[in-house]
């Protein structure tokens, strides 16, 4: 064998040993929370790991998610779970569409969880809304909660608290400046808080603008690494142009020099069919072995470089480099974003040792056997009592017809959980008798209160009808199709949605041995996220004004994705 063709053979061992071995380093996916979870904040304490989200005009809302190894993410509360903490000033119970919760912070000092967020509110149309701050405690991330502290006289959204080395408490915000320079400016503001009351005290400072003169400087968070301090915020808005500035002074206060490599993250630059965009609202934390990772928000593109789940939990490696200028004194250490390539990937090697494999789409079967529901069925606002049971009838979820409809700031009776991919089956199984006109059930897949479809049985003129009710972007809800069931229907009804090839398929069967009947099909674009919030699949219904004390019962909902 002459020593060329060794050479070659050498050469082509080790590359496929290489491949081999690549391919044998196991990988997880991005998002890690995925459905609609925005602006990710995160905290460790010891081995474990807590992310909260905003949650808008969601109950309960602030879901925290748990982790040992920033993968595989459980959800383990809410912290605001009971109505009392969601009523007055921190009202979610006729809050409107896009408003509610935004942007919270959560952090751990001295064996306790703080989460410090806003609640955006409107009274009325036309008036002035209501940006109110506040914080929450608990011992427990599960809970129970604190009842919300308001911090009076915050302006702005998006607070951030920080625990200083010195045992003072500060507050940074975002708000519109006096003199703004161009439209949307936003800037930074900092304030002592009184670690008893949670109020501001001492003197308010003026810390950042931004590092490009884009708009909506937003979103801080405060660190301190080996006594310099270091602001994250986001920039641009929330959508394409969405990225992450960073700045650092050596003192809290500032002033703040910013990163001449700024944006430190973002998706403004790549293709806008790059598999994920609108990447940008960060947070860091550092493992224990020194380590450092960034949770942000980011939306996939799915359909029309948008998706159903509007803007998910993505996770990245943070590797902190010195400026390598000769020329200038080098003052700090920057965090650089994913170092070998600088955008987001699909699919990471695991940063910390697991048990399970890669992501693997769910399958989800909800009977109704315990007492409560589980902690990923929410309302779209605080419900309206006597709403639902899960006592009424055993192993059953009992919807009464209560008087509201889907629209605007209505507590109207919904529970759903979150769409997490754009494929997916769900099914019912409902025992429903309307024997009032308007009295109507079945299943919704809701984006917002002017953008769902209902797929569900009514009683109207005086018989029962199978519709197919749509209300698409910034249009009205029409009728697509409807079918007089007469006797076939006997109380008894399985409903099915698969979403598939680019369409929703609708399905139903009076008893459940007979065949599934195709009811019709709708474009797969109806529900796309604007981008706020995601779609909801789940169960509705209403009496449409009318007196009544009927009820529907779903003995069982079932929920399945196929791979992303």
């Amino acid at each position: 064998m002459n020593s060329v063709f060794k050479i070659l053979l050498l050469g082509g061992l080790l590359t496929l040993s290489s491949l081999h071995l690549t391919a044998q380093i196991p990988q997880f996916s991005n998002p890690i929370i995925r459905g609609g979870y925005p602006d990710p904040s995160i905290c460790r304490v010891g081995e474990d790991y807590y992310i909260v989200n905003s949650s808008f005009e969601y109950f309960p809302g602030l879901p925290i998610h748990h982790s040992k190894d920033l993968t595989n993410w459980t959800l383990i509360g809410h912290g605001l779970h009971r109505k009392e903490q969601c009523t007055g000033r921190m009202n979610l119970v006729d809050v409107q569409s896009n408003g509610g919760i935004h942007a919270p912070t959560i952090r751990h000092h001295k064996g306790k969880f703080y989460i410090i967020t806003t609640n955006v509110y409107q009274p009325k149309k036309n008036e002035p809304v209501q940006m109110i701050n506040f914080i929450i405690t608990a011992s427990n991330p599960e809970g129970p909660w604190s009842n919300p502290v308001i911090v009076e006289g915050a302006p702005g959204i998006d607070p951030d608290i920080f625990f200083d080395n010195d045992g003072k408490i500060y507050y940074t915000g975002t708000h519109s400046p006096e003199n703004p320079n161009f439209s949307g400016e936003g800037e930074i503001w900092m304030q002592e808080l009184d670690a008893k009351t949670f109020q501001l005290i001492g003197e308010r400072h003026f810390l950042w603008r931004g590092a490009c003169q884009g708009t909506w400087a937003e979103g801080p968070h405060i660190y301190k690494k080996n006594g310099w301090y270091y602001l994250l915020i986001a920039e641009g808005g929330t959508g394409f142009n969405h990225a992450v500035m960073i700045a650092a002074s050596n003192n809290i206060t500032g002033p703040y020099e910013a990163n001449d490599r700024n944006p430190i993250l973002s998706s403004r630059h790549l293709s806008y069919d790059y598999w994920i965009n609108s990447t940008g609202h960060a947070d860091m934390v550092e493992l224990p072995n020194g380590d450092w990772r960034m949770v942000c928000l980011g939306i996939r593109n799915e359909v029309n470089r948008a998706s159903n789940m509007g803007r998910e939990t993505l996770i990245l490696p943070v590797k902190w480099e010195k400026e390598p200028y000769w020329w200038k004194e080098i003052k700090y250490n920057w965090p650089v974003c994913n170092p070998s390539t600088g955008k987001i990937e699909k699919q990471y090697p695991y940063f910390l040792p697991i048990n399970d494999s890669t992501y693997e789409p769910t399958k989800q079967v909800y009977e109704f056997q315990e007492n409560t529901l589980t902690l990923n069925w929410i309302h779209r606002r605080v419900p309206s009592k006597n709403s639902y049971s899960l006592n009424t009838k055993a192993g059953y979820l009992s919807m009464y017809c209560l008087s509201d409809t889907i629209k605007e700031r209505s507590p109207y009776n919904f529970i759903g959980v979150k769409q997490k991919e754009t494929h997916f089956e769900t099914s019912t199984t409902m025992q429903f008798n309307p024997t009032i006109n308007g009295e109507e059930a079945g299943l919704c897949l809701l984006q917002k209160d002017d953008n769902y479809i209902l797929f569900d049985v009514k009683h109207e003129d005086n018989e029962n009808v199978l519709r197919l009710v749509i209300n698409a972007k910034k249009k009205n809800a029409i009728l697509q199709k409807d079918l007089v069931m007469g006797k076939k229907y006997k109380s008894y009804i399985e409903l099915k949605v698969i979403m598939k090839e680019n369409k929703y398929h609708f399905y139903f069967r009076f008893q459940s041995n007979d065949l599934w009947e195709l009811f019709d099909t709708a474009s797969s674009d109806l529900l796309l996220s604007e981008g706020y919030t995601g779609t909801h699949i789940g169960l509705y219904a209403t009496s449409n004004g009318k007196k009544s004390f009927n009820l529907a019962l779903f003995d069982v909902f079932k929920l399945s994705y196929s791979k992303p």
